[in-house]
């Protein structure tokens, strides 16, 4: 049964993930990467949606096996991403302009890279993935983290869909707020991850000591 804990663990997935992934940021990218009739542009959108749910379910489902295979503990993994996750949001605050991702040569196909990974499911994305893993306590908890990937990964396709429309309605100006935004959250979450996983390790550490 669907407790109000798996609930609340869908929240904190589906808002990680989304402040990683940052779809209305990818929907210019998309734009200048793909042209063509709606019916190549539909396409190309659903290869590259299809290409990061599939990434991003490897690490859901290898995540544990990592794990264990190279030693990893949680709270280790909790502070080394969410130190990703920290400088990654304040590299978005500090930048003033967007990196040039759009440079692919003519005719290629941009659908799986750099659409599918890195854009969507990029380093960020999976390091998400692979801190919720960790923190997935149960089989509701596995379940919600599967329901976060899958309505990230459809709202990613339908923010790509209408891509077109949403750069010309936000403009330059409303692209640069969102991604403003999306860094400040992206920093705030890695900032809790690590306080999540000292705490873990103080803790750890004042057991040991009463013992």
């Amino acid at each position: 049964m669907f407790s109000s804990a798996d609930a609340k663990f869908v929240v904190l997935a589906f808002s990680s993930l989304f402040s990683v992934i940052n779809p209305i940021e990818a929907a210019p990218l998309f734009v200048a990467m793909t042209e063509g009739s709606r019916g190549e542009r539909r396409r190309t959108a659903v290869r590259a949606c299809l290409a990061a749910a599939i990434i991003l379910a490897v690490f859901a489902l290898t995540g544990g096996a990592i794990f264990a295979f190279f030693g990893i503990t949680l709270p280790a993994f909790q502070i080394a991403g969410g130190a990703l996750f920290t400088l990654m949001g304040l590299s978005t605050l500090r930048r003033e302009e967007r990196a040039d991702r759009s440079s692919e040569p003519p005719g290629a196909d941009p659908s799986i890279v750099p659409l599918g990974m890195p854009i969507i499911a990029g380093p960020g994305a999976i390091s998400t993935v692979m801190v919720l893993v960790g923190q997935a306590r149960d089989g509701g908890h596995r379940i919600a983290l599967a329901l976060a990937i899958a309505a990230n990964i459809v709202l990613t396709l339908l923010i790509l869909l209408a891509a077109p429309v949403i750069v010309v309605r936000i403009g330059e100006t409303g692209q640069r707020i969102v991604s403003k935004v999306m860094g400040l959250i992206t920093a705030v979450i890695g900032v809790q991850f690590i306080l999540n996983g000292v705490e873990t390790v103080a803790l750890s550490i004042l057991r040991a000591a009463r013992g």
